[in-house]
């Protein structure tokens, strides 16, 4: 019986010094190898955050088939691109492009009924102005635009685009919210009729032959006598 509580020490004895040797091992692994130790960390947090937002935005393959809407904000022409959030029934996002600049503003919101409000940013992270609108009933959107602090309000008015369709050109949409194209410019005013020389119905008699004197009214076949 003494003989088995030895052999049961020592087994004892010998798990504790395995054990110790392995942790040792692995603080070992760690001061001779620290770089493998930090570059599993930062794998790890590189996979857990998100992709940075690359400076300046561009169009995103993400709302590349969401509708189209065309207009202007203030007096600059834009293209929206707005749809549904897959994670929320009332949720909508997308981006909306200037035609001059190309800059891209990215929007996300609620869309209640016919009623729109969404924030914006264009860069990603911090909010650069507020959007509340209305949706028309032949799919029209139209309202305003206004800063963080609800100032410098601008009106937007943006029409559907069906699937397909091209953007119309800034000058025709510029023209047609002006209410109509461009008119050819006016030929020029006719002269008076008051301003003409007058005519005659009559052949001019011919002048008497006098000793001289004055034109009357300018005309040189008729003079006064002295």
């Amino acid at each position: 019986m003494q003989e088995l509580k030895s052999v049961e020490g020592v087994a004892r004895r010998h798990g504790v010094m395995v054990a110790s040797v392995a942790a040792l091992l692995c603080a070992g692994a760690v001061v001779f190898f620290p770089g493998v130790a930090l570059a599993q960390s930062d794998a790890v947090k590189e996979l857990a955050a998100p992709p940075p937002i690359q400076l300046p935005l561009k169009p995103s393959p993400e709302f590349a088939k969401f509708p189209r809407y065309s207009g202007t904000l203030g007096s600059r022409q834009i293209v929206l691109r707005l749809g549904a959030k897959k994670d929320d029934a009332a949720g909508v996002h997308g981006e909306y492009q200037f035609a001059d600049t190309g800059e891209v503003i990215l929007i996300a919101g609620d869309r209640d009924g016919d009623t729109l409000e969404v924030e914006e940013s264009n860069d990603g992270t911090h909010i650069t102005g507020n959007w509340v609108g209305k949706f028309a009933a032949d799919g029209s959107l139209a309202g305003e635009r206004m800063n963080v602090d609800d100032s410098d309000p601008q009106p937007f008015d943006l029409k559907p685009l069906a699937p397909g369709q091209p953007v119309p050109p800034a000058a025709a949409a510029k023209a047609a919210k002006a209410g109509g194209a461009p008119t050819a410019p006016a030929s020029p005013p006719s002269v008076p009729q008051s301003s003409q020389a007058p005519q005659s119905s009559q052949a001019p008699q011919p002048a008497r032959a006098t000793g001289g004197g004055q034109p009357v009214g300018g005309v040189s076949n008729l003079q006064t006598g002295e």
